[in-house]
């Protein structure tokens, strides 16, 4: 192996701990959050956090399905928090 390859490899290895890192202390604030907008604002972030995941996994595998998978979890997460919000705002979310 080369050097490139082994430094991805660390960097990959760092990425993948930061981000699950991310998304512990989002699913913390999902859980201790003081009112209903942190709790959004975690949901939100922890949408984000699994995109940033699924995309390091598909890096580290060198396979390219993973990123058509990010687009469905970017544009359900996107509804669910508008929803989400929605229902806290208005008590229904169609109307």
């Amino acid at each position: 192996m080369s050097l490139a390859s082994d430094i991805m490899n660390i960097a990959l290895w760092i990425a993948f701990g930061a981000v699950a890192l991310a998304q512990i202390m989002a699913m913390i604030r999902l859980v201790i959050g003081p009112g209903v907008v942190d709790r959004i604002l975690a949901l939100d972030t922890m949408a984000i956090n699994a995109i940033g995941l699924v995309v390091l996994l598909g890096i580290a595998q060198g396979t390219a399905i993973y990123f058509e998978v990010t687009l469905i979890i970017a544009m359900l997460g996107f509804v669910s928090t508008v929803a989400y919000a929605r229902f806290v705002l208005r008590g229904d979310i169609i109307e």
